[in-house]
């Protein structure tokens, strides 16, 4: 069964949604274990036992780097919302129709197409099956707990989590990315839930050549950089910005863009480039903003 590009949509909002609720869930009232645990050698081999001795899930973890892989392979991931419950409703003014881009060499190149629409007030079309909801809790404790049990590392230490959860029997994933001190600094309250959220990358895409696939085969797993991390982050917090109800229709879209590169590269202090190319491809418009310029800006 194929999911339409609306279909995606609204899964990926309903996904930021339930993050949240995880989030909330897992890291209040904590106990963080003062003896290590676990090397970062171990992790991967760590996480497969504690999910199927603990939690009876059969998952996928390697790792590639610094990069801790997690593969969930579930059936039937989603599903209509409850016709007895009022469904989650927000209000749609923009679509992001295309917004694709990354660092070449200390360049980072953004294309995106953002449309304003008229205002409607939609509802959430898609939901989470119970056990797609109950395996990532189960994961986010497994991740907290591997966290807060690690030997630290003086360099070369984990930077990222990257869960993917696959629905084999439809053919799609929802790819979620994690910065290692981004959960530790969520977990001790230095972080909002929400601008956890934000710093949270996630990519909801058909992918048929994931039916089947129990053991995550098809998955790229590869070392995830602070730039890929970086790039994918201001993708992410695109879709986000204009799905906002409190962004008007007036909105200046470049303005918003180079607020969110400002934005993302001063949360990390990351300064591992030499200048930024925007285009439009709506106006055709072309912005080159040298590393200078962005760190100038304003980021209220």
């Amino acid at each position: 069964m194929m999911r339409s590009k609306q279909y995606s949509k609204n899964l990926a909002r309903f996904a930021l949604l339930l993050n949240l609720s995880l989030l909330i869930f897992n890291t209040s009232g904590c106990e963080y274990n003062k003896d290590y645990t676990y090397l970062k050698e171990s992790i991967p081999e760590a996480i497969g036992d504690i999910c199927k001795n603990e939690y009876k899930m059969d998952v996928t973890a390697k790792m590639t780097g610094s990069t801790v892989w997690i593969y969930i392979p579930v059936e039937d991931m989603v599903s209509e919302p409850d016709k007895k419950k009022k469904p989650e409703k927000f209000i749609e003014r923009f679509v992001v129709e295309e917004d694709k881009g990354g660092f070449i060499d200390q360049r980072l190149k953004l294309d995106y197409l953002v449309r304003a629409v008229p205002e409607t007030e939609k509802a959430q079309s898609a939901v989470y099956s119970k056990d797609a909801i109950q395996k990532r809790i189960y994961i986010w404790q497994v991740i907290n707990r591997i966290i807060f049990s690690m030997k630290p590392q003086k360099k070369e230490g984990v930077e990222f989590f990257s869960v993917v959860m696959a629905d084999i029997k439809n053919g799609f994933v929802i790819r979620e990315i994690y910065y290692f001190l981004d959960i530790k600094k969520v977990a001790y309250g230095l972080l909002s839930y929400t601008e956890f959220q934000h710093r949270t990358v996630q990519d909801t895409q058909v992918a048929p050549e994931t039916i089947g696939d129990k053991a995550g085969t098809t998955i790229n797993y590869r070392d995830i950089t602070m730039q890929d991390f970086i790039a994918a982050q201001i993708l992410n917090r695109i879709r986000m910005k204009f799905q906002k109800p409190e962004v008007k229709q007036n909105a200046n879209v470049d303005k918003e863009v180079e607020k969110i590169i400002a934005v993302t590269v001063k949360t990390y202090d990351f300064k591992d480039f030499s200048e930024a190319e925007l285009n439009n491809l709506i106006s055709n418009k072309r912005i080159i903003l040298n590393r200078a310029a962005i760190w100038a800006k304003p980021i209220e």
